[in-house]
């Protein structure tokens, strides 16, 4: 199963510790791999106004659904209240 999220507000970096937090290990800048999951991460900078702009991180996890339900939901809880 693939699952994508994205939030605003917080880093690649800090969306990296989060998951290694939740059972993950770097195996690259943009790869976290867990257990029996694996998550991919990406950013960009988007403009929320004329004048202001977040940068979004885009996290695509890949693993059995029910592993899934569960990890995007606690990692979601912690980006959510990261991001404001």
């Amino acid at each position: 199963m693939r699952v994508e999220r994205s939030f605003r507000g917080i880093s690649i970096r800090l969306a990296r510790q989060y998951l290694i937090g939740l059972g993950g290990e770097v195996r690259d800048d943009e790869t976290v791999v867990g257990p029996d999951w694996t998550a991919t991460l990406s950013a960009e900078r988007v403009a929320i106004g004329p004048s202001l702009e977040l940068t979004e991180v885009t996290v695509v996890f890949d693993g059995p659904e029910t592993t899934l339900e569960d990890l995007v939901e606690r990692f979601s809880r912690k980006a959510i209240r990261a991001g404001g």
